[in-house]
């Protein structure tokens, strides 16, 4: 099969999902991490739109990109103009970007909405791409809303496919921007082209939206019938339901379809990317992503888990490692014995025996039963585990802490929280503000630690859920606490229950901090011993 080229435009079509946004130096940054992970083509923006993108492009001038080719997005000329006296053209140029992409009409039925006629559409296509190739850029022309246009009127299509290759286009990509193509027609439609263009030497590639949730297989359909470009963005981040997911399509093209696009070593920096771009869009990452999500490998059956220990082939598609993931076997009132002995080796602790499984077993199921989910909090987990064998060592010990909610007729509530704790043998009491309750006990409780580590700076709260485990109980029924935090290497999870909402928030709060703390603690223990 031929090599395929991956063309990232998470930097464009990415920022148009929904609360997603890049400052020009992160562009940047992100930028670097796809041309390490061996990103062939990297569309950094639109300059003729706005001063950030222009700005980015001005920024990228001074990064020397090792693999990818930095690319400059924007559209053809506009009705009744020459090229040269376009300024989005211009902007195009003056980016400095080896590659341009520029999208044009397809459909009969858009060029009818921009009062335009179809003749000077397919001459605004030709004589754009032809401006930009007489100025030494190479040429991406993207078909948009392509295989709609086919639909509605197959011959006009191609007519702006033929025009854009008398212009001297590089690449043809054509796109689903609507998202709403099957996977077999669009592998009729791509079939189509390839026999009208027959004799040309246009390479074609592919642009798919995930409004069907097909951009991933109709991406890769692409691929199958020739297409030797694929856009997508990281995490399928997009406008409506998002783009395809260039995290599921490098591992199936390089895994699955024996068309290695990046080297090995480079695919198990996936996870790390992802991860990366979810952090600087300031989303949270999702779990059940393919491939490079939290739960992507994870099992929870006890018969799946016995299984997965003596052949992972069992329940598992591919390597996780092969993508820089890793297992999960989850643990719940599901759980046999096989599950806790595997996660307690997972997690590095020591359960001593048959006799501690059997028993560490019943009393997760004891308190599975009364609202507490141990699967999606690996660090009280862990930490349950260490109490239960008796290896836990508390990092701090909560003395006590009270927390007041004051809300003035005119004024918003306002929470304050007063804590305090024991650290060997020395006492520390703070008070800080917050946004609320909880909010004010984490400001308390990270004000009062840092005086003994410094280094809790780098771990911050992501995400915080709170459920009513049995609502028939009215507001006394108990409440299930899950907090999510991270710091700059790991993600982790913890939870709390109580019919106290603010008490099931400090146990999952305080577990959150005694995980970050204990890891930072064997952190520097490893040190210590690999320095002596």
């Amino acid at each position: 099969m031929e090599p395929v080229l991956l063309y990232d435009t998470t930097l464009r079509d990415g920022t148009q999902g929904e609360n997603i946004n890049f400052t020009a130096e992160e562009k940047i940054r992100i930028a670097q991490k796809l041309d390490d992970i061996g990103i062939h083509y990297i569309e950094g923006g639109w300059p003729g739109s706005n001063p950030r993108d222009k700005k980015f492009f001005e920024l990228a001038k001074k990064v020397e990109f090792k693999t990818a080719r930095l690319t400059a997005f924007g559209s053809t000329r506009r009705p009744g103009i020459m090229p040269g006296d376009d300024q989005n053209l211009q902007a195009l140029l003056e980016s400095g970007t080896p590659a341009v992409a520029i999208f044009g009409k397809t459909w009969d039925l858009h060029v009818r909405l921009m009062s335009n006629t179809q003749e000077e559409n397919l001459s605004m296509i030709e004589e754009s791409v032809a401006w930009l190739k007489a100025n030494g850029k190479e040429v991406i022309y993207d078909a948009e809303h392509f295989f709609d246009g086919y639909r509605g009127n197959p011959e006009y299509a191609l007519q702006t496919l033929r025009a854009a290759v008398r212009g001297g286009a590089d690449f043809l990509v054509l796109c689903d921007t609507n998202g709403g193509t099957l996977p077999a027609e669009l592998a009729q439609m791509c079939k189509a082209v390839q026999s009208a263009l027959d004799g040309r030497n246009t390479k074609l590639g592919i642009h798919t939206h995930n409004d069907s949730a097909l951009a991933v297989a109709n991406s890769i359909e692409a691929v199958s019938c020739g297409a030797v470009m694929v856009q997508g963005t990281v995490n399928g981040y997009g406008e409506r339901c998002g783009n395809a997911d260039l995290t599921a399509i490098i591992p199936i093209l390089c895994t699955k379809m024996g068309c290695p696009c990046i080297s090995d070593e480079n695919l198990k920096k996936l996870l790390s990317l992802s991860r990366f771009v979810s952090e600087t869009a300031n989303m949270i990452p999702l779990s059940s992503r393919p491939f490079v999500g939290k739960s992507a490998f994870a099992h929870k059956g006890g018969i799946h888990v016995s299984a997965v220990m003596k052949d992972p082939r069992a329940y598992e598609h591919m390597r996780p490692e092969q993508v820089g993931n890793s297992r999960q076997v989850l643990v719940s009132d599901l759980s046999g014995k096989s599950n806790v002995e595997y996660k307690a080796k997972e997690l590095g602790v020591d359960l001593g025996g048959d006799g501690n499984s059997r028993r560490i077993v019943r009393e997760i199921k004891r308190m599975e039963q009364e609202g507490y989910q141990f699967d999606a909090a690996d660090g009280s987990f862990k930490i349950l585990l260490e109490k239960l064998t008796e290896q836990f060592e508390s990092a701090f010990i909560l003395e006590s802490f009270r927390v007041t909610i004051e809300k003035d007729r005119e004024k918003p509530c306002s929470a304050h929280a007063t804590v305090k704790i024991s650290v060997g043998c020395q006492d520390e009491i703070t008070a800080a503000e917050g946004d609320g309750p909880v909010s004010a006990l984490d400001n308390a409780l990270r004000k009062a630690l840092y005086k003994f580590f410094p280094d809790i700076e780098t771990m911050h709260l992501v995400d915080f859920k709170v459920r009513v485990i049995d609502g028939r109980s009215g507001t006394d029924a108990k409440v299930r606490v899950l907090i999510e935090s991270r710091d700059q290497d790991n993600i982790w999870s913890t939870i709390g229950v109580s019919e106290d909402i603010i008490e099931a928030s400090w146990q999952a709060l305080e577990d959150s901090f005694q995980y970050k703390l204990a890891k930072q603690q064997n952190l520097i223990c490893t040190q210590k011993q690999i320095s002596a």
